[in-house]
């Protein structure tokens, strides 16, 4: 048998994410970052005409960059890499739609301390199990490949008390992807009334964000706040596993809280 001997060749490779850091490494792109030196004004133009979907804008203080609406295109960084660069960083995921601009406008280094002091202890206490149902409301499928990485030995989120589950009525999070279409909304408002409370939404990738390269249109709603109430944006062109495990952490830790059944 095979199988056998490529387990014990290659040992175990389960992550220990998120109790041990353990990221893709230093050169991994997991995302547009904004750095301290500003390119001159026509650099800066040139990059906002060249970003496909607008995320990019110029304000008194410098540049900002909204994650959810970059598609790591990387256009930004090859035109200012003095202003624009990759970061390695994946735990972008926040619980507000604000925080997604970078440099960070709507929450300060302390607010983002304590966000990860609550996913770190909501790990270490985890009580009973989450289950997710996933919804694809109109993605490319890029999204769906990391969503189901998830569940592979390397990521493996069983090991934390997360599983998948294919009804609603026993999810406590609505995982979405996809820019939210016309044709799907009744679909997300029928699996959001079903599940009991309390209950939580998270918006996964770029597209279910802001509807990434495709917006909003005849047939697309622009993002799945404009249907559902989000409580926690992964943002991505798709998100990572990582992004997505940590986007995942920080719903249930809102879910942990004492006030979470009222939702």
């Amino acid at each position: 048998m095979p199988w056998i001997m490529r387990g014990l060749r290659h040992g175990v490779v389960t992550s220990r994410y998120p109790r041990l850091g353990d990221g893709y490494g230093d050169g991994f792109a997991g995302g547009v970052t904004v750095r301290g030196d500003v390119a001159d004004a026509a650099v800066l133009d040139l990059c906002i005409a060249d970003c496909p979907t607008g995320a990019i804008t110029v304000e008194a203080d410098g540049p900002l960059l909204d994650r959810g609406r970059c598609v790591h295109c990387g256009r930004c960084v090859d035109h200012a890499p003095e202003t624009f660069s990759y970061s390695p960083n994946f735990q972008t995921a926040r619980s507000g739609r604000e925080g997604l601009v970078v440099p960070t406008v709507g929450e300060d280094d302390a607010s983002l301390a304590v966000l990860r002091r609550r996913v770190a202890q909501t790990t270490a206490m985890f009580r009973r199990s989450v289950h997710i149902r996933h919804v694809d409301a109109g993605s490319d499928g890029s999204d769906e490949w990391e969503v189901a990485a998830l569940t592979n030995p390397v990521y493996d989120v069983q090991r934390l008390g997360i599983f998948f589950t294919a009804s609603p009525r026993h999810a406590d999070l609505l995982l979405v992807t996809g820019v939210a279409t016309v044709g799907m909304r009744d679909a997300l408002l029928a699996t959001y009334e079903a599940m009991p409370a309390p209950k939580i939404v998270v918006a996964a990738g770029a597209e279910a964000i802001s509807g990434g390269l495709i917006g909003h249109t005849y047939a697309s709603l622009g993002g799945v706040d404009h249907v559902l109430p989000v409580d926690v944006y992964v943002p991505g062109a798709p998100p990572t596993p990582f992004g997505l495990l940590y986007g995942i952490l920080i719903a249930v830790s809102i879910l942990a809280e004492p006030l979470g059944g009222t939702r």
